[in-house]
This record gives C-alpha cells, structure tokens and sequence, in this order.
C-alpha cells in the first residue's frame, strides 16, 4: 500500500470504516461534519486512491439509494506480539479482522536477530497459506520501554541485546513495507479498545501481568506515551521499601515481587521448604514451576499457591490504588499471561483499590480481566499499523 489519506476528512472516513465495517455514502455523512458534496469529493477521492472501493447500494432511507463502500478487502496487515516467552503473529484485514494466528515459544533474551529469524518465518508460513500476497504495513510490539517515533527499544530490563536496535527500521527492510513498533502492553490496551472489553471507555488503564509488569494509558481514546514513551512502567514502581533486588538494578520494584517469574520463583521456594505438597509434586514431574502451575495448584485448593496469589495481588493492588487516585479511570483492564490465576487474583487488587482509592475514584470503576487474551495483542498491533496508514502523509 503506498497510498495515504490526502486530509484529515479523508483519514476520519477511513478509521470509521475500519471501525464500523462498510457504510453508505449517507451514513458516513451523519458522522461527519462535511457538506453532501464536499463528502462526495473526499470519497471519489479514496477511490481513486484504492484504499476503499465500491460495495454495492445501501438500503433505502427514502429517495434515492445511496452507495456502500468499504475498505479495499485486499489490504493486509501484519501483527506482532513479542513477549519475553512466546511470540504472537496474525495477519488482519483492513478491518482489523483476524484472518490468521499463530503463537509459538520463544526467548527474547536470544536477541533480535534470533527472534526476529523465527518472526519472519512465522509471518512467511501465514503468507504461504493463501493469506496473504504481502503486507500494506506491520505492527510489532516488545516486551519494553520504546522510543516510539524512531521505533527502538531503549535499556530493556528483561531483553538484553536489545538496547538501541533499530527494530522499525530492520522490519521495514525484511517486509518491504512500514512498520510501527511500540510496547507489548500498550497494543495489549489498543486491542483491547478495539475489540475487547474497552471499546466503549474513553479514558482507561490496562495492566499487564506477565514475566514482567507494565501498564497501557489510554486517555481521550488515545494512548499516552509520556514525552520519552516510557509511560506506565508500573512494574519499577517500589511496592516493597527495601525489598528484593530487580532486573532493573533498584530494589522492591513490584516486578521483583509479582509478576510470572516472581510467582515461578516464589512457588519453587514453596515447594522446595515442604510447605506445598501439590507445588512439591509438580516440580518434580515438570522440573520447574510456572504460573500455570501455581494456577492449577490453586485450583485444587492448595493453600500455599492461593497465598502467593494473593500476596501478589495485594503489592498490585497498592500500586494501581496509586493509579487510580492519581488518573481516575473509568476502567482497570488486567490482562497478560498470569492472569490465569483468575479470580483470586482479581478479587485481591480489588480488595486493594477499593479500600485504598478515594470513593469518588472508585464509586463506579470496573476492574475486570481483559476479553481477547493473547488476542489482543496482535489485533493492537495491527490498530497501531493502521492508525499510522489512515493518517494524512
């Protein structure tokens, strides 16, 4: 896709059919404050650009029948979500539909090159499945803090040999089309808006809680990034006074005390001192503990395994009562891979910010497990590639 909105009129039209799907020519004009003519004008020249296309008469609202048009079905975009174990890669439509997913494991602390080896077959196996023919543009995000206009990621806790690589530039080059780069927790919160349990919420947060911690900002319906892009670094906020060491060099960040490599190493401590025998038993089969295992203990009603949990919902907890007093959203999105400890999870940074936030902060404020799952971050991605795409050149 080389074509790009030529206005801001022309860049409205093409979000709200991103957003709403095909729509009459008269429909659009409800939505936007354009003249019937000056509307016909910025239409024809869409279609002129091939970013939209034709799609047959609307429905009859009396008189004459107006024309439907859509995003060009042909247009194809590329998500990625890397995290620190596995990576995610889906291939959308215009519409930001998922045509096709695939996840696989994998280490960031490979490094890039190696990662980025396994991303490019993974989105070659998507391409040579009839999906699609290449891609008008990728979206790509990374398990830390981004530059976001030059797209690098900038002294990475858990990624290292990442410092300074020039991600958007190297995948720009390998895809042969643009590219957009950003943190995995801020697609996480654009996936969730677009197609999750945010869509209707203009001012947000959506915490991450997997091998590390972060937290997406979205205000206005847009993103907040800070003036760096190190917005919502929520794991390196002390939740501990002199606690435990962290990846980042300080001590008693809440990523050193809960996040999926905390609870994995909480959870082996358990069970290596005898005080969990269902803890116990999985370590010696499995070799190792996860979150999933600490999740399937608590299941079963280990007592050791829900006391991690809610432990490590209550540091959370604390630090997103700070949040919440601080920004007053309208929502609390948890999502990310350990949020398969579920409820008990849930109901402990419940706890917390209820009892810690003002009334007035929390009176009517949600805090609720995402919907899309891995889902969200790819569909992020592709949000993230075409806000860029359907913005004037």
């Amino acid at each position: 896709m080389t074509a790009r909105p030529g206005n801001a009129h022309q860049a409205r039209l093409l979000t709200l059919l991103r957003d709403g799907g095909p729509n009459s020519r008269a429909q659009l004009g409800d939505q936007v404050d354009l003249s019937r003519s000056k509307l016909a004008v910025e239409v024809d020249r869409l279609l002129e650009t091939g970013l939209v296309v034709a799609d047959g008469l609307a429905a009859s609202r009396g008189g004459r029948r107006s024309h439907n048009i859509r995003l060009n079905p042909g247009l194809r975009f590329l998500g990625v979500d890397i995290g620190a174990t596995s990576v995610d890669v889906a291939v959308t439509n215009a519409e930001l539909e998922t045509l096709g997913h695939i996840n696989q494991p994998m280490d960031v602390r490979e490094g890039p090159v190696a990662v980025f080896e396994q991303v490019l077959a993974m989105a070659a196996k998507l391409k040579a499945s009839g999906l699609a023919e290449g891609f008008d543009g990728a979206g790509i995000g990374v398990p830390g803090p981004v530059r976001f206009p030059e797209g690098i990621p900038v002294a990475p806790p858990i990624m290292p040999g990442w410092d300074g690589f020039p991600v958007r530039e190297a995948l720009s080059q390998e895809l042969g089309c643009p590219v957009m780069v950003d943190n995995d927790v801020n697609l996480m919160a654009m996936g969730e808006q677009h197609a999750g349990v945010a869509r209707t919420v203009a001012d947000f947060l959506c915490v991450k809680i997997g091998t590390g911690i972060g937290c997406g900002i979205v205000v206005g319906g847009e993103v907040y990034r800070g003036t760096t892009g190190s917005a919502g670094d929520i794991g390196h906020i002390q939740a501990v006074p002199d606690g435990r060491p962290c990846a980042c060099g300080n001590r008693g960040c809440l990523e050193a005390h809960f996040s999926g490599a905390a609870l994995a190493r909480d959870a082996t401590e358990a069970a290596q001192q005898g005080l969990s025998a269902e803890l116990a038993s999985r370590l010696e089969t499995n070799g190792g503990l996860t979150a999933v295992d600490v999740a399937a203990a608590a299941a079963a009603g280990d007592a050791t395994a829900l006391d991690l949990i809610r432990e490590g919902g209550n540091h959370t907890g604390q630090v997103i009562a700070g949040l919440v007093s601080f920004f007053n959203p309208g929502l609390v999105v948890i999502g990310g891979g350990v949020t398969g400890l579920g409820h008990t999870l849930l109901a402990a940074i419940r706890t917390q910010v209820y009892r810690q936030s003002l009334p007035l902060a929390t009176g009517n404020l949600p805090i609720v497990l995402g919907e899309l799952g891995p889902a969200a971050g790819v569909i992020g991605a592709a949000r993230l590639i075409s806000d860029h795409l359907f913005s004037p050149a």
